[in-house]
């Protein structure tokens, strides 16, 4: 059995590996941006062990939500689901200037990962269109870019890879790893996207609790369950490491050793 903390399960995939890991017989602890969105997914998720909330918009809120996650003991794996997608319109994340699409895909897995007690496996949800992302990293916070939603979708998802890649590198006695679940019928993907449901959230589970070898490996990208090419950029030390800096500047904090 093990312990397992996912963000953004109130619904979607999150929700989805929430169940098919609960039902497996283990101990999932779940997130919502709110209170309100926290007890909802108690609610669709009875066998969870508990939740915790918290707007990942909010660099306060991302810190609320690391103690949160401390006070219940280490995790196992953390799986890192939380987003907002490709639709979205310009929105300024409340307190700290960010564009709402980089705090929360970008620099909030950043922020949890630097602040939540290092977990044995770290799961990072990317998405296929990662691989259009701009790997210059230039203007991180669109503060000069005219908006475009899947621009900054993209780039967020190339960002959650180049995290992935990182930690692995970094914290070589944790298994770090990232993947895309396909194009699939969530509220974010929405009702005509043709890629399996079902099939979608099977992987970060397998990522977060299999015995398998296939995966119990790190530093590696995958599309169900099968290791998937990348930006070629995820593999480049330099762009994680100015993506690590950037995310150090913008929050003042630092990723432990």
């Amino acid at each position: 059995m093990a312990r397992i903390f996912i963000t953004g399960s109130s619904d979607g995939l999150g929700q989805m590996a929430a169940r098919l890991l609960v039902d497996a017989g283990h101990q999932v602890v779940l997130h919502g941006r709110s209170e309100e969105r926290a007890a909802q997914a108690r609610k669709a998720v009875p066998g969870a062990q508990d939740s915790v909330a918290g707007d990942l918009s909010s660099l306060a809120q991302m810190v609320a939500v690391a103690e949160q996650v401390n006070r219940l003991g280490r995790f196992d794996a953390v799986i890192h689901n939380a987003a907002v997608g490709y639709q979205e319109p310009r929105r300024i994340a409340t307190a700290e200037g960010l564009a709402h699409v980089f705090a929360i895909n970008t620099l909030a897995p950043y922020v949890l990962t630097a602040l939540i007690d290092k977990p044995a496996r770290l799961v990072y949800l990317s998405s296929g269109l990662h691989r259009s992302g701009d790997a210059s990293l230039d203007d991180l916070a669109w503060e000069r870019r005219p908006w475009r939603g899947t621009v900054a979708y993209s780039d967020s998802k190339l960002h959650d890879a180049l995290l992935a890649f990182a930690m692995a590198r970094r914290w070589p006695q944790v298994l770090s790893n990232a993947l895309e679940p396909g194009w699939v019928a969530t509220k974010m993907g929405g009702p005509g996207a043709p890629d399996d449901l079902q099939a979608a959230p099977k992987t970060q589970v397998w990522l977060a609790v299999s015995d398998d070898p296939a995966a119990t490996v790190s530093g590696e990208y995958f599309y169900h369950q099968k290791p998937c090419e990348t930006h070629p950029a995820v593999r480049d030390v330099d762009v994680q490491e100015r993506l690590i800096d950037a995310c150090e500047r913008f929050s003042g904090i630092r990723l432990p050793d």
